[in-house]
């Protein structure tokens, strides 16, 4: 179970909103790390997204030590790392607050198995968006016996 995790944002404060106006829940300032936020989904597992500012680093304290807030100004603009969200709120509400902020925001099918909105926050940071309609497939396939079949037709190339 992911209880949170955190993203970058050149505006924190308004990724912040637009992330609790999607998930119908709340955002304030995250008290460790000025310029940040957090956005509670208001759920029963406490499932919250952090945003740093553009350029924060978690690293490592020493000892006992906490974990330490850095600055890396030469960071990508891009990364792998991303999230599916399952979100109570359609389609259109999605494609119209992506609109008002100009950012992308596209429907995909994923191998045929189920579609995302693919939610380009900034255009930079990519969250694959679920409505209702869309979780139900995902959480579908998702479970182990659907995955397995999924696994065993897959195949398996070795270099």
């Amino acid at each position: 179970m992911i209880h949170h995790l955190s993203i970058p944002a050149k505006n924190p404060r308004q990724v912040a909103e637009v992330l609790a106006q999607i998930s119908q829940g709340k955002f304030a300032p995250f008290p460790p790390h000025p310029g940040s936020y957090f956005v509670l989904m208001l759920d029963e597992y406490g499932t919250a997204i952090e945003v740093y500012p553009f350029g924060t680093e978690l690293t490592p304290g020493t000892g006992y030590q906490d974990v330490l807030f850095t600055h890396n100004a030469w960071g990508s603009n891009y990364s792998a790392t991303h999230l599916a969200l399952s979100v109570p709120i359609t389609q259109e509400e999605i494609e119209a607050i992506a609109a008002e902020n100009e950012w992308r925001a596209v429907r995909c099918n994923r191998e045929n198995a189920f579609d995302v909105i693919e939610f380009w926050v900034e255009n930079q940071f990519l969250i694959e968006l679920l409505p209702p309609e869309f979780a139900q497939k995902y959480l579908s396939f998702m479970q182990p016996h659907q995955i397995e079949q999924f696994l065993a037709a897959a195949t398996v190339s070795t270099p």
